[in-house]
């Protein structure tokens, strides 16, 4: 077997593998919403990675395969819908492009810093996919989950909900899996203690900070979004959340985290050179 087979069935079970693991992580979820999108344990992950070993272009196959087995899990959300255009709309923006994208987690993969290579792509691929939800909650589920009135407004809040702490919580595990993890190579290997990018007490507080928010925001914005009548999702309710409090608690989420990030990196030792 020639060392370019070897490497195209390393690729493949490699995305095997991957992919079995994002679709388990995508049923572990901390919150979800009655109308689709939920907040997971960073279930986009090993498909950033993928992407980030072997490429863009590969990246994107094994995150359209990822689109369509989401789709196929996901298929009660197609009742909701009653002409075929809709559904075609539904399958393309809230599945295989919302979730193809992720496989553009592997640009930054020039950036020297692997940790952060992994956390720009993240973020690249959660700003991409919430654009295709909150095109499809203004387009298709409007007048359906979503007011018809100001249902561009109603989309960016609705899947805001989830989409930020599903960012935040995807950028974390991607920041420290990165400074443990070598992707670059032929294999996967552990970074050396010395070259690691600090995972320190301070990072740790960090990600408190960041779980704190997203508790503290979630629990802000649903409980506004249940009538108190009937019990029902009520997408009005995101109108009397205090959205400046939350804003407050969000930009602190991301800000101190990343002063005391810089903190670490500054102050951390170098390491001793060899006699």
């Amino acid at each position: 077997m020639t060392a370019k087979n070897i490497s195209k069935t390393r690729m493949l079970t490699e995305a095997a593998i991957m992919l079995a693991l994002a679709t388990v992580l995508s049923f572990v979820k901390i919150l979800e919403l009655p109308y689709g999108g939920s907040v997971t344990v960073a279930c986009m992950l090993p498909i950033i990675v993928i992407a980030y070993r072997h490429g863009v272009r590969y990246g994107l196959l094994v995150a359209f395969v990822f689109g369509v087995i989401q789709q196929i899990i996901g298929l009660k959300t197609l009742s909701y819908v009653t002409t075929w255009q809709s559904v075609v709309a539904v399958i393309a923006l809230d599945y295989i492009v919302a979730f193809t994208v992720i496989g553009l987690g592997g640009v930054f993969r020039k950036v020297s810093n692997q940790a952060y290579g992994l956390l720009l792509g993240t973020y690249l691929v959660c700003a991409l996919r919430f654009i295709c939800h909150v095109i499809s909650g203004a387009t298709v589920w409007a007048g359906l989950s979503i007011p018809t009135e100001a249902a561009l407004i109603y989309s960016i809040g609705y899947n805001a909900t989830y989409m930020l702490p599903e960012t935040i919580v995807t950028g974390a595990a991607a920041y420290y899996i990165g400074s443990v993890l070598d992707f670059r190579g032929d294999s996967i290997t552990n970074i050396k203690k010395d070259d690691r990018a600090g995972i320190t007490v301070l990072n740790w507080i960090s990600g408190l900070i960041v779980v704190v928010a997203i508790i503290f925001d979630a629990v802000n914005i649903f409980m506004h979004l249940q009538n108190a009548e009937t019990g029902d999702f009520d997408a009005t309710g995101f109108a009397s959340v205090n959205w400046k409090l939350i804003a407050i608690v969000t930009v602190s989420a991301v800000v101190i985290p990343a002063v005391l990030l810089i903190i670490s990196k500054l102050t951390k030792k170098p390491a001793a050179k060899a006699a």
